[in-house]
């Protein structure tokens, strides 16, 4: 079987996946029941996502990442001030998934369970890498590590916020977000005075010798 063949078995399977999802969490039954939406039986989930449900829900946090980056391709983000870039790639991968919030809260439960720890962490970590990759980040020192767990923090909140959302095109969430994000600037500001703080500092090193 070639890899777009397979591809499309994935997506097509996830696609039945979701509708079951709100009804049986991300299970093997609910993943069971999707392959025979498809008109298959347990061999195409075995084939599509020999790890199961877990490994269905890692495909559809992979995909929906790549869809807000093929969206923010048509927004015009190089006229926007960093912060606004964050909040307009965060903004357009929950609409991605607006008309999935029950799969996205019973993703949050399945994840919160300790053996899944690592991976919810590394799904969190690529989508926030995506989010900096849009906004045009091209730091390689500390600050790419920093930038991305300050994110993360940002993120994970704004998504169980949005959760809860009923307010009009979820606008207490974007209100929300602003919040969050003003935090992360006075963060980042604060670090910048310190930074420069620091470097007019004389260098213990050159006390050292002196020492008895």
């Amino acid at each position: 079987m070639s890899d777009d063949h397979l591809l499309t078995e994935k997506r097509a399977l996830l696609d039945a996946l979701l509708v079951h999802v709100p009804f049986d969490g991300w299970s093997a039954r609910a993943l069971a029941a999707a392959a025979r939406d498809c008109g298959d039986d347990a061999g195409l989930a075995a084939r599509a996502f020999p790890d199961g449900a877990i490994a269905a829900l890692d495909f559809w946090i992979a995909e929906t990442d790549t869809a807000m980056l093929q969206a923010l391709e048509s927004r015009d983000l190089g006229a926007m001030k960093v912060r606004e870039r964050v909040k307009t790639a965060i903004l357009t991968r929950l609409e991605l998934v607006a008309a999935h919030r029950e799969a996205v809260r019973r993703a949050l439960t399945l994840e919160a369970l300790p053996q899944h720890a690592p991976r919810a962490l590394k799904q969190v970590y690529r989508t926030v890498d995506a989010i900096w990759y849009a906004a045009g980040d091209t730091a390689t020192d500390f600050n790419f590590y920093t930038k991305r767990l300050l994110l993360a923090g940002v993120y994970s909140t704004t998504l169980l916020r949005w959760l809860d959302d009923k307010s009009e095109g979820f606008a207490a969430t974007a209100d929300f977000l602003d919040r969050r994000l003003a935090d992360v600037m006075r963060i980042q500001q604060a670090k910048g005075r310190l930074s420069k703080l620091v470097e007019r500092l004389p260098d213990p090193r050159r006390f050292m010798h002196r020492m008895p």
